[in-house]
């Protein structure tokens, strides 16, 4: 659910409102006259990307020895 707060108490309050969006992780609607203008959104949590393909990858073979086709460019 989306909170909603005018702009004038956005203005009064911002440090500790956005230090409660990254809490909650809930998004933030501010208001002027009524009408939506602004969305302050949490951050994406670094752990979410960092280290989230570890454990993915498979290794098929022997891949540190040298192989035995030549190739074009090394000629």
């Amino acid at each position: 659910m989306q909170a909603t707060i005018g702009a004038g108490e956005f203005k009064a309050k911002c440090l500790k409102l956005l230090d409660e969006v990254a809490e909650t992780r809930e998004t933030l609607v501010i208001t002027k006259h009524g009408k939506p203008v602004a969305r302050v959104i949490p951050m994406p949590a670094e752990a979410e990307f960092v280290g989230s393909m570890r454990g993915s990858g498979v290794i098929l073979g022997d891949i540190i020895s040298p192989l035995d086709v030549e190739w074009e460019a090394m000629k």
